[in-house]
């Protein structure tokens, strides 16, 4: 029986207390709410019906895995359906991409939005590291979010580049090749510097009228094949407009001159022994869509 002689009551609830005590206050022995109660026993129960219904127990020893529980639910073979389905999809849609035209992709909503993700992805695996995220470009790595094409910008140029390459190992790669005016002693050092006052002329940038005067018969015999007369380049041979303000290597004397004397004859690989084709068209698309295709 409970000493009720020795229960410590507090004097102005007139509920008994625990025994505790901090700094003069006591911690009434009050019961919890039923309601609170009833809450708990119910999360009780429920665990005990989850258990029996989904995986929950651990196998005992020397058995693997855990019990599947009545229900028999398995978030790993849902995932496996869903794969399953996604890939079922990306077939389709990757058969429907190998038989239709770039320009039918393109005026096919649903599709174009399938190839628009599936180059996406690929950009960012392939692409990205040299091109830079949304194709934004680097020194020495072409930007494809403007309008400026060395080979031309069109769904056809696009896919061209990037099944075969550039300046890459197959045999029908793009190709064209930039010579060593100084490194191999095609022209003089000082016809270098004026050479690069000509090109700062051209793209409107200040020169000496002198170095420009004494330029133009060497960049009509040398430069004038594959950047023209005027200057405004030829996507025949990727040779670059040097009348406006876009330079891949840089546009000041240094970098100009730097490329004149050494040239500037960068390699993009051939994607089409590593990538399948309608990857590459995804890619093509992907890449006109940027910002830049003609």
């Amino acid at each position: 029986m409970t000493d009720n002689k020795n229960k410590d009551v507090d004097a102005f609830s007139g509920v008994e207390t625990t025994g505790h005590e901090w700094d003069g206050i006591k911690e009434l022995n009050n019961p919890l709410p039923r309601w609170w109660l009833y809450v708990w026993y119910a999360t009780i129960a429920f665990s005990i019906l989850w258990w029996i219904l989904m995986p929950a127990w651990p196998a005992l020893p020397g058995f693997q895995g855990n019990t599947v529980g009545v229900w028999n639910q398995s978030d790993r073979a849902q995932v496996g359906e869903a794969v399953g389905e996604l890939r079922s999809a990306r077939i389709e849609n990757a058969q429907k991409l190998m038989s239709a035209s770039l320009e039918e992709i393109e005026k096919t909503p649903e599709l174009q939005q399938f190839a628009l993700a599936m180059g996406e992805s690929s950009f960012g695996d392939n692409c990205a590291t040299c091109h830079g995220a949304g194709g934004r470009g680097a020194i020495g790595y072409p930007m494809l979010a403007d309008d400026v094409w060395l080979w031309g910008g069109s769904l056809d140029d696009i896919q061209q580049t990037i099944t075969y390459g550039i300046r890459s190992t197959h045999d029908e790669t793009r190709y064209s090749e930039m010579p060593a005016f100084g490194r191999d002693g095609f022209i003089s050092e000082s016809e270098i510097d004026d050479l690069v006052q000509k090109v700062l002329s051209l793209s409107g940038q200040e020169a000496n009228t002198d170095a420009v005067a004494r330029a133009e018969e060497n960049f009509e015999y040398q430069c004038a094949s594959c950047h023209g007369v005027d200057g405004t380049g030829d996507r025949t041979f990727g040779a670059p407009n040097l009348t406006d303000q876009e330079w891949l290597y840089g546009g000041d004397a240094s970098a100009i001159r730097e490329t004149i004397y050494s040239a500037r004859n960068s390699i993009m690989p051939h994607w089409n022994e590593r990538l399948d084709e309608a990857t590459i068209k995804a890619l093509a698309v992907y890449v006109h869509t940027l910002g830049g295709g003609e």
